[in-house]
């Protein structure tokens, strides 16, 4: 019997204890189950267990550590989440764990053993036990068994093994004719392919199901024939005798003879093999990440097509060129438009110089390209670059070129105009050199030998690379780090040395008409696109046929592009999507490169049939621009 203060106190210390025993009651099972759940278990009354609150950030938990003299000493329990302070004897132990002793400090570890196998024979050793008294006694199950085996062999129903004969066996090695003979019969006979049965599609009355739309019959004709999953076309008839002759008769007659007649030729050794198996194991897209995902900003202006986008080597600024006769200059940023230049005819092709300390873009249009110095950026940049173009010097000998070179004046200077240069034909692609002073220009023309030429902007000096060209030349591009120069024409990219002045290698595209080139930054692998929906990687130091052919598209390539930095490429479609690939090049030249598609971009709408004609990448950060058919040119980050 209790006192009534002494049963209040009691109550009070119960209750105090009560409400600090957090002991988890859940038992040994993983605390991750918990890790989503505000508490860690349930007490003896079926109530959750909360876990106490730590909203510590790193901020308290450094003060934390330079404040508290325990902090060493304190751990965080995984059961119950509370902080835990060692006292000093847990610390001793984990000392001695951690020293590779053991924990108890009083065991001695190197005691005298008690040797009790030792090599002197005593009185009572302690394996001396009598042996067992069924070791004396023959065994009666034994010996039933064995008497049932000698029964069964005498009765014959069980024989024993016949010695081997060692006679050799002889036979015909020429009897082939002989079908009795062992190798009369004709052991790698393979039965002649079976025909394929026909299906409801060939039926002169398919199932509606089986007709083709209008869609569907363009789409089957515009496919190879070896890609089309029917080699005819389903046709309904009212009756049979409305039916008429079969066309390809002949010629599947034809393709079943020649099966026939090849078919004892060959053996195909079927593996069965997991068709999963044959799919290759490629990386997650989250572990290949940062790649463009999302559509930020639209830059809208032009009211016609963009058929050419470049970005300052800062990449804060885009220059865009139209067929509404506009040069555009946009900041990256904001999507605003800093500035307008006409010119004389629609845009095909602009181009940013590389080299950060100038500050020009090639623009052409028509037979024309113009040098223009926007005026963005550091002043000094822009000062510096029109005082190297107005410090140049004529040569005494004016030697007879190409190409007129011209100063702009008057009107064009204010709007940026610096250099125009006017060739004989209409220039298709402009393209820098990665110093900046050198820049090719393309111009198409079928049996002409003045398709591509090379500037010198320094020396205002043009340069025909080529006495004859060999096909119809598409694009143009040079190496970024070593003096070779890719010319691509509709089937073949033909890369020459410039300083040995020299064919080097020949590229076969598998492709019937090459659009756009984008050389890797590393100068060891090269993309082509082609209008038949295909994006052929080349290898240089493996073939000259490509690595790798990929058919993502639906409709005609128009642009590829390189990022410098990241191990992107991405390709721009006439389906108005814009794919963008991981495409990791390694060191070691024994490793394949690993080309994985990560996302498709759409946003662009297609007008007249055109999609996307130009994609670029950022500088520096993990972004692309697209221009298309609509207008507009977006940014995808």
């Amino acid at each position: 019997i209790f006192r009534p203060k002494c049963f209040s106190l009691l109550v009070f210390i119960t209750f105090s204890v009560r409400s600090q025993d957090i002991r988890n009651t859940v038992g040994n099972i993983p605390m991750e189950w918990y890790k989503d759940y505000p508490h860690i278990g349930y007490d003896l009354e079926g109530k959750k267990i909360f876990k106490p609150i730590r909203n510590k950030d790193e901020l308290d938990e450094f003060l934390d550590k330079m404040e508290n003299p325990d902090y060493w000493r304190t751990v965080q329990d995984k059961m119950t989440g509370a902080d835990i302070r060692l006292s000093d004897e847990q610390v001793d132990l984990v000392h001695r764990l951690q020293q590779g002793k053991f924990g108890d400090v009083n065991f001695n570890e190197y005691e005298p053993a008690i040797d009790f196998f030792s090599n002197e024979v005593m009185i009572h050793p302690v394996t001396n036990r009598p042996q067992d008294k069924r070791s004396f006694i023959p065994s009666l199950i034994e010996k039933e068994k064995v008497g049932k085996l000698v029964h069964a062999i005498k009765m014959g129903w069980i024989k024993p093994r016949r010695p081997k004969e060692t006679t050799p066996q002889y036979y015909d090695l020429w009897a082939k004719e002989d079908p009795n003979s062992i190798l009369g019969r004709h052991k790698m006979h393979v039965p002649a392919p079976k025909m394929k049965l026909p299906g409801h599609e060939e039926s002169y009355n398919p199932p509606p199901e089986y007709l083709l739309s209008e869609e569907e019959r363009l789409a089957w004709e515009q496919q190879d024939p070896e890609y089309r999953k029917l080699s005819f076309l389903p046709q309904k008839f009212a009756c049979l005798r409305a039916v008429p002759a079969y066309s390809r008769f002949i010629h599947e007659r034809f393709e079943r003879c020649l099966d026939l007649y090849l078919c004892p030729r060959q053996r195909k050794m079927r593996v069965n093999v997991n068709p999963e198996d044959l799919i290759p194991k490629l990386p997650k897209p989250k572990d290949l990440q940062p790649f463009p995902t999302t559509q930020s900003l639209v830059y809208r202006g032009h009211s016609s097509l963009v058929r050419s986008i470049s970005v300052s080597p800062s990449g804060q600024w885009l220059v865009s060129g139209s067929d509404d006769c506009t040069v555009r200059f946009w900041e990256v940023s904001t999507a605003r438009c800093l500035k307008t230049v006409e010119v004389g005819g629609a845009v095909k092709g602009v181009a940013w110089n590389p080299n950060p300390s100038i500050c020009l873009v090639a623009v052409s249009y028509d037979d024309t390209v113009v040098l223009l110095n926007p005026g963005l950026g550091d002043r000094l940049v822009c000062t510096a670059t029109d005082q190297l173009i107005s410090s140049y010097e004529e040569p005494e000998e004016v030697m007879d070129q190409s190409v007129q070179w011209a100063v702009a004046e008057g009107e064009g200077h204010e709007q940026g105009h610096r250099l125009i240069l006017k060739h004989p034909k209409t220039v298709r692609q402009v393209t820098w050199h990665g110093k900046g002073d050198y820049l090719a220009c393309v111009m198409p023309d079928n049996g002409s030998s003045l398709q591509v030429v090379i500037h010198q902007v320094s020396k205002r000096r043009t340069q025909n690379p080529f006495r004859k060209n060999k096909g119809l030349v598409q694009c143009v591009s040079f190496h970024p780090i070593r003096p070779y120069f890719f010319v691509a024409t509709q089937r073949y990219v033909r890369v020459y040395n410039l300083i040995k002045q020299e064919l080097t290698k020949k590229l076969m595209a598998n492709c019937k008409w090459i659009s756009s080139m984008a050389i890797h930054p590393g100068g060891d692998n090269v993309i082509c696109g082609s209008y038949d929906c295909r994006l052929a990687w080349f290898d240089l130091d493996l073939s000259t046929k490509p690595y790798k052919v990929l058919r993502h598209h639906k409709k005609a390539l128009r642009s590829v592009a390189y990022h410098r930095h990241y191990p992107l490429f991405a390709s721009g479609s006439d389906d108005g999507s814009v794919i963008v690939c991981h495409g990791m090049v390694y060191n070691d030249l024994l490793q394949n490169p690993l080309i994985v598609p990560v996302k498709v971009l759409k946003g662009h709408t297609i007008t007249h049939d055109l999609g996307v004609l130009d994609v670029t990448f950022h500088p520096t950060q993990p972004w692309v621009f697209s221009s298309g058919a609509d207008g507009t040119v977006r940014l995808f980050t």
